[in-house]
């Protein structure tokens, strides 16, 4: 049973942090997040595995994961309020071409990220040419221009 406890628990402790660092943190990998997220994973096994190596651990843990996943998926769909605090919200950083500088910083998002997605979606230079530029849960920025 301690294999379905630390699963349980490594689970919940990995979606809080990952939930906290922010959309953009998954959005974008550097190096230096992926060697991060190489450790990370490598501490989350030994947490899980203890001593225990046997076959049959490991399908425990990897049962409950699955498990975790379909049932925080059932959850997510009865309850809007535990989705939104999950996978969080889309939010605003442009509305009629003015940067929203306090959601900006809280969603750790720099003009030249906004300027990035809107080059790359529509060719917008300026931003002064975005109606509104959304940061999606996923972490990627939607940019929608102004009707031309």
């Amino acid at each position: 049973m301690d294999p379905l406890v630390r699963a349980i628990a490594l689970f919940v402790f990995c979606i809080i942090v990952f939930r906290f660092s922010g959309k953009r943190t998954l959005k974008d990998i550097t190096v230096f997040d992926f060697v991060l997220l190489l450790i990370i994973s490598e501490a989350a096994q030994n947490a899980l595995i203890d001593d225990d190596y046997s076959l049959v651990n490991g399908m425990l843990v990897i049962g409950a994961y699955v498990l975790l996943d379909i049932g925080l998926s059932l959850v997510k769909r009865l309850s809007p309020t535990v989705e939104k605090m999950i996978d969080g919200t889309a939010v605003i950083l442009v509305e009629e071409g003015k940067l929203l500088e306090k959601v900006m910083r809280k969603s750790r998002v720099d003009k030249e990220d906004i300027l990035q997605s809107a080059r790359e979606q529509d060719g917008i230079e300026n931003l002064q040419d975005i109606k509104y530029a959304i940061l999606e849960k996923n972490g990627t920025i939607s940019i929608i221009p102004y009707k031309k």
